[in-house]
C-alpha cells in the first residue's frame, strides 16, 4: 500500500519512531568495514560491521536517538490534538484524528521521560573498559556492570520505541484485530523491559510473572475477539457497533466475547482480581519502566476499554449489560487498591496499589455512563474527566516514579525507611515528591484533585434526578436515588482512605531521620524533569493551565 501525502503527513510522529528504531540499530554498527570485489583487489567501502567508528561506538548515542525521536513525535502529536477533528482513514485499519493523538501526545511523554531517566539508572559510560587483574573483585564488578550497561543502551531504547509506536497505533485503530496486533507489539516490549535489570533476581522474577500472566490475558482476549468474529463477520468497530445495535436479545458469542475480552483490558489498566501481577512488576521493573506501566499502559488499557463498551456495545438507549459488573469491579479495584496500599512498606509497590486504586476510579465513571441515565453531554462530561486524568497522571504519577528513580541512581527506592528525611537532604526534590502525593489523593488545588472532582461531576449528573425531592430524611432519599450516585461517594471515601498512604510518604520525608546525610545524586536532567512535572501538576490544577488542558482534551473526545 502506497501512502498519500496526507496520510504521510497524519503518520508523521510514528514514521519518526520508525526512523528512530533502524537508526537505533544501524548507526551503532556502523565501522570501517569493505568488501573485496571478487577476482579483483579493489575493496568497496560498506560501512556496515568491522571496528566500529568513535562517533557511532558511543553508548550514549541509542539515547540521543531515542530520546530525540520522543520528543519530535510529541511535537507533531501536539499540532494533531488541535488539528480540525476530521479523521483521515488510513488502509481500513486506522483513524488518525485530534482523539487518537492526544493519546500518543501523552504515551510520547511518558516515554520520554522514561527515557530520560534510563540515562542515570542505566548509565552509558564511554570510558568504560575491561577489568585488569590488578583490580579488586569489587572494582572488576563494577567495570564488568558498566560495559553490561553500555552493551543494553541499545536494546533498552529499542524496546522503549517500540512501545510507544505500538501505543500509538493501537490509539489510532478502528480494527478490532489491529487494535489487539498494536496492543502486543508494546506488550511484549514491556515485558522485556520490567525484566530488563537481569543482574537483580527480583527484575527477572517480576518479568516472568507479568509476562506469564499477561500473556494468559492476552490469550483470553484474542479468543474473545475470535467468538466476536464468528457473530459478526467482521472487526471493524462501526460494523461491530452496527451488529450490536441490531441484534435481537443478546446473542451469546458476542456477550461472552466481550466478556473474556474485557478481561484482557482489565490486566492491562490493572482492575481487580486482574492485578494481581502488576505489584510485582512495578516493584521488580525499574523506577522508570514502572512509571510507563502506571501511566502510559494504563491509558492504553482504558483506550480499548473505551472503544469496545462505549463504541460497540454501548446501546442508544437503556442501561449497557456490562453496566453491573463493570460498576462492581470499579468498587472492589478501588477499595482493593487502597486498603493494600496501606499495609504496603516498599513505595513502588504502595505507588503499584495506588495505581490499582485510581484504575477504579476512572471505572467507576465509565459503569456510570452505562447505567443508561445519562445523555450525549453527560457521556461527554465524563470522557473528558477520563482523559483528562489519565493526561495529568503522567505528571505525578510518573513524577513520584521518577523521585524514586532518583534514590534508584544509590541503591534504594525498595523500602520505605529509603525515604526517611530525603527533604534534609534535598528539600527540591522532597517539596516535590509530596506535590505528587497531594495530586494523587486529590487535594485541591492540584490537577489530581481537578480530575477527581470532574469524574465525580459526571457521576453526579448521570444519576440526577434519580432521587425523591419529597424525601425528608436522608434514608428515604438514599433508597430513591439512583446506585449510580453511590459511586461517585464510593470515590470520595477511597480518596479520603488514601490519604493515610500519602501523607505516611510526607511524614517520613520530613520528620524521620534520614538514614545517610550524604545529598542525592545531582543528576541534572532527571532532576529538572521532577521539579518541571510539579510545577505543571501545580499548573493544571485550577486556573488558566487546566482550562488549556481541558480545552485540547474536550477537542480531543469530541473526536471520538
Amino acid at each position: 500500500m502506497i501512502l498519500s501525502n496526507t496520510e504521510m503527513e497524519v503518520l508523521l510522529p510514528e514514521m519518526i519512531l520508525v526512523v528512530g528504531i533502524v537508526l537505533a540499530i544501524l548507526v551503532p554498527n556502523i565501522g570501517d568495514a569493505k568488501f573485496r570485489i571478487p577476482l579483483t583487489r579493489v575493496r568497496v567501502p560498506i560501512f556496515v560491521g568491522g571496528t566500529r567508528l568513535k562517533a557511532t561506538s558511543d553508548p550514549r548515542l541509542p539515547a540521543t536517538i531515542s530520546i530525540t525521536a520522543f520528543s519530535l513525535a510529541m511535537f507533531f502529536s501536539f499540532f494533531g490534538v488541535s488539528a480540525d477533528s476530521s479523521a483521515v482513514e488510513i488502509g481500513g485499519v486506522l483513524a488518525v484524528n485530534s482523539f487518537s493523538r492526544m493519546m500518543s501526545f501523552v504515551f510520547y511523554a511518558a516515554l520520554l521521560l522514561a527515557a530520560v531517566a534510563a540515562n542515570y539508572r542505566l548509565p552509558a559510560r564511554p570510558s568504560a573498559r575491561a577489568p585488569h587483574e590488578r583490580d579488586s573483585a569489587a572494582q572488576a564488578e563494577r567495570l564488568v556492570r558498566s560495559l553490561m550497561d553500555n552493551r543494553r543502551q541499545v536494546d533498552f531504547h529499542i524496546l522503549l520505541m517500540m512501545v510507544g509506536l505500538g501505543m500509538s497505533l493501537m490509539a489510532m485503530a478502528s480494527n478490532l484485530f489491529f487494535m489487539f496486533v498494536a496492543i502486543e507489539l508494546a506488550s511484549l516490549a514491556s515485558y522485556i523491559l520490567v525484566a530488563f535489570h537481569k543482574e537483580e533476581a527480583v527484575g527477572g522474577e517480576a518479568g516472568a510473572k507479568y509476562f506469564i500472566v499477561g500473556s494468559v490475558a492476552s490469550a483470553t482476549g484474542i479468543y474473545g475477539m475470535s467468538l466476536v468474529y464468528l457473530w459478526a463477520g467482521d472487526l471493524d468497530f462501526d460494523a461491530l457497533a452496527a451488529s450490536w445495535a441490531a441484534m435481537d436479545g443478546y446473542d451469546p458469542l458476542a456477550v461472552i466475547g466481550l466478556g473474556l475480552m474485557l478481561v484482557a483490558f482489565g490486566f492491562k489498566v490493572s482492575a481487580a482480581p486482574f492485578h494481581l501481577a502488576a505489584p510485582d512488576a512495578y516493584a521488580g521493573a525499574s523506577s522508570p519502566v514502572a512509571g510507563v506501566l502506571a501511566t502510559a499502559s494504563k491509558a492504553m488499557g482504558f483506550v480499548a476499554l473505551l472503544r469496545v463498551l462505549l463504541h460497540v456495545a454501548m446501546p442508544d438507549e437503556g442501561e449497557a449489560i456490562w453496566f453491573v459488573l463493570l460498576a462492581l469491579i470499579a468498587i472492589v479495584t478501588m477499595t482493593w487498591g487502597n486498603l493494600a496500599a496501606l499495609t504496603s512498606e516498599n513505595p513502588k509497590r504502595m505507588l503499584a496499589y495506588s495505581s490499582v486504586a485510581h484504575a477504579g476510579y476512572m471505572l467507576a465513571a465509565l459503569a456510570a455512563v452505562g447505567s443508561g441515565l445519562g445523555d450525549d453531554s453527560t457521556t461527554r462530561l465524563v470522557l473528558v474527566a477520563i482523559i483528562f486524568h489519565l493526561s495529568v497522571l503522567v505528571l505525578f504519577k510518573l513524577g513520584a516514579f521518577l523521585v524514586l528513580g532518583l534514590l534508584e541512581t544509590e541503591g534504594r527506592s525498595h523500602r520505605l525507611e529509603d525515604l526517611h528525611g530525603l527533604a534534609h537532604r534535598d528539600p527540591l526534590v522532597a517539596g516535590s515528591m509530596f506535590i505528587f502525593m497531594l495530586s494523587l489523593a486529590g487535594v485541591p488545588p492540584l490537577s489530581g484533585f481537578l480530575s477527581k472532582l470532574l469524574m465525580i461531576n459526571g457521576i453526579i449528573n448521570i444519576s440526577a434526578g434519580t432521587g425523591s425531592t419529597s424525601a425528608d430524611a436522608i434514608v428515604p432519599w438514599a433508597e430513591s436515588v439512583d446506585p449510580v450516585f453511590w459511586l461517585a461517594v464510593a470515590i470520595v471515601l477511597n480518596s479520603a482512605l488514601s490519604l493515610f498512604y500519602y501523607l505516611r510518604i510526607a511524614l517520613v520525608m520530613f520528620f524521620e531521620t534520614p538514614e545517610s546525610t550524604k545529598p542525592l545524586r545531582r543528576a541534572t536532567h532527571l532532576r529538572n524533569s521532577i521539579v518541571a512535572l510539579a510545577f505543571l501538576t501545580l499548573a493544571f490544577g485550577i486556573g488558566s493551565g487546566a482550562d488549556f488542558l481541558l480545552e485540547l482534551v474536550q477537542n480531543a473526545v469530541s473526536a471520538f
